[in-house]
């Protein structure tokens, strides 16, 4: 029999991502007049930053007392500002994605993406005095955790230091025409790869971990048994005593 080709969601965090951040792009541009991604999926700029429009000036800096503020923290590396911003991260974000959740878990990579998007808009609200949207924390993130696995004792590849420069290189050099892009926070989002990297222990490692772990019980309770056998078994055969009590005589 011929086997059929089947496809397969492999990735469901990376590929679930990349569909939401497509979906609110195109819902951005085609539905809403492009006001949905700077009214929710932006990060704020640092407290008290404003900008002058043509009536009056517009406060744009996080607003403690706006609710909306605090998911967008979170929200920001959902939007992006138009469709080479988005294909250039996720160029990144589909290549490496579905490695790290093969070696980490998919749940593992999703608490990744939700804390690098909170450090990169926490960042981004106490430091830069511009919104910030974009997945690129994201990818540095990957870049640099997908590096880290692959690094060895006093071994560093020459294509991971190629790969974060050419990245970082490619930030610096954009981050004067891109006001809502922040070279810090994606900077900070390396970190958290380098972070995730040395802390978090891959998946494979983890299982071994937990057979070491039963194996060591199950010997640990075998000599348990051993040493905690019924007294019954421990005692000792007494030897019979012969009896030698005359009872009686017989004449004849």
């Amino acid at each position: 029999m011929k086997k059929k080709f089947r496809v397969t969601y492999n990735a469901p965090v990376t590929l679930t991502f990349a569909i939401m951040c497509v979906l609110i792009l195109l819902m951005n541009d085609f539905l809403l007049g492009k006001h949905l991604i700077p009214a929710l999926f932006t990060a704020p700029a640092r407290i008290g930053t404003k900008i002058l429009t043509e009536s009056a000036p517009k406060n744009i800096g996080f607003n403690y007392k706006n609710a909306f503020d605090y998911f967008r923290l979170f929200l920001h590396i959902f939007g992006h500002t138009d469709w080479n911003h988005l294909l250039g991260n996720f160029a990144f974000v589909l290549l490496l994605g579905p490695l790290m959740e093969e070696r980490y878990g998919s749940k593992m990579v999703a608490l990744m993406f939700v804390v690098t998007a909170f450090v990169t808009g926490v960042i981004n609200v106490c430091l830069i005095p511009h919104p910030l949207l974009g997945a690129s924390g994201i990818v540095f993130m990957l870049i640099i955790l997908a590096s880290i696995t692959t690094l060895d004792k006093n071994v560093i590849p020459l294509s991971f230091i190629f790969v974060v420069a050419i990245y970082l290189g490619r930030e610096l050099i954009n981050a004067p025409k891109a006001e809502n892009i922040s070279t810090v926070a994606h900077i900070a989002g390396g970190l958290c790869g380098s972070m995730f990297g040395f802390l978090v222990v891959p998946k494979g490692k983890r299982n071994v971990k937990k057979e070491e772990k039963n194996l060591s019980e199950r010997s640990s309770s075998k000599s348990e048994e051993k040493t905690e056998r019924p007294s019954f078994f421990n005692r000792r055969e007494q030897p019979k005593e012969e009896d030698s009590t005359v009872v009686g005589t017989l004449e004849i």
